[in-house]
């Protein structure tokens, strides 16, 4: 590589080409840095660039020894170890829980000052440990059933009953074992597990096996024929001609419009009977609110009588317990011993949802 030419020196324009601006760089680069510095040193004053120390003289080692924590002997052997692991304790815990509690109590004086006086806690204190543990978990609220826990029978159930509820009562029982009753013949028949059949003889085997042969080639012949004749038949394929194509593609057209020109009368139609549609509408919302509504007061009339299902086994209600004309004796000591509170207990929690039903394993 040759040296560059020099520019020529004649003209104005190389004299301001060839002038060098390095001084000028320099400056900018130099106040750049006493702005970021926090300014140039040789503006500042002498008081801000030095100062007097009026500190006492000591020795180095006199003043580590003052700074330096007065330690026993029975302390530094008790002091912690980093290598030795310590022994977790109860009582440490118990410390900062009880200073935890000092705190708390503190806070809690400091926010009911506050709120005396100002009616708000200062700075927006809350006591965090104040509900510990309940925001973690939401509790499941029980709803309370709607069935009472001691149901009253009706007046007929009782041991000296008047006539006619006594009556009532009865029927009101036959009427449930009656109910039963239907249930189980009107309802569908069981699966049989065996079914009855005869035994057959070696000879009428014989004889059902050759009619199973004999059908069996009947039906392979017939196949054999038909496809026979399906070789036979001329296989012919008619030519269709452009004037018969031409015919479809109209015959499509017309389709298309007359599809069309129907939408457009449907349309049309429906514009026109719009009252009515909205009437319609109405009465379906209606009808809709009725059923809500009448769904909702069957759910709880329901409720009344039976629990929601929880388990396997539905909830079957215990028969009503009534007296047969002939035990009526009108005196408790004449009453005959009956152990049903228990089972009527059982069945009350059954019923209000607070046990699962089980199905009773007595025959």
């Amino acid at each position: 590589m040759g040296k560059r030419a020099k520019g020529s020196r004649k003209g104005k324009k190389a004299w301001r080409a060839n002038i060098s601006t390095e001084d000028i760089e320099d400056f900018f680069e130099k106040s750049t840095k006493d702005v970021l510095s926090g300014g140039s040193l040789s503006q500042l004053p002498n008081e801000s660039l030095f100062y007097v120390d009026q500190s006492k003289d000591l020795s180095v080692k006199r003043k580590i020894e003052k700074q330096r924590e007065k330690v026993l002997r029975c302390d530094s052997v008790l002091q912690k170890n980093p290598f030795v692991q310590t022994v977790p304790s109860s009582k440490s815990k118990l410390k900062k829980s009880k200073k935890k509690n000092k705190d708390v109590e503190k806070v809690k004086d400091a926010s009911e000052d506050g709120s005396k006086g100002d009616g708000a806690t200062p700075f927006g204190i809350v006591d965090i440990w104040a509900n510990e543990g309940e925001g973690d978990k939401p509790k499941k609220v029980s709803k309370p059933s709607v069935i009472p826990a001691v149901e009253v029978e009706a007046p007929g159930c009782s041991y000296n009953p008047s006539f006619e509820s006594h009556q009532e009562s009865l029927a009101q029982a036959v009427a449930e074992e009656m109910q039963k009753v239907y249930q189980t013949e009107l309802g569908p028949e069981p699966v049989p597990i065996t079914v009855p059949g005869k035994v057959i003889d070696d000879a009428d085997r014989y004889f059902l096996e050759v009619d199973n042969g004999s059908d069996d080639e009947n039906a392979e012949n017939l196949s054999e024929n038909e496809d026979n004749g399906k070789e036979n038949r001329s296989t012919k394929t008619k030519r269709v001609t452009r004037v018969e194509l031409n015919k479809r593609a109209r015959h499509k057209e017309l389709e298309k419009k007359e599809a069309e020109a129907k939408k457009m009368e449907g349309v049309s139609k429906q514009i026109d009977s719009l009252p009515n549609i909205i009437e319609e509408i109405t009465k379906e919302d209606e009808e809709k609110h009725n059923r809500h509504i009448r769904r909702v007061v069957a759910k709880q009339e329901r409720l009344k009588v039976r629990p929601p299902r929880l388990g396997k086994h539905k909830f079957e209600p215990a028969p009503t317990q009534v007296l047969l004309s002939e035990e009526i004796t009108g005196s408790l000591r004449k009453l005959k011993g009956c152990p049903t509170l228990v089972n009527d207990r059982f069945k009350s929690l059954e019923k209000r949802g607070l046990i699962v039903p089980i199905k009773s394993k007595r025959k």
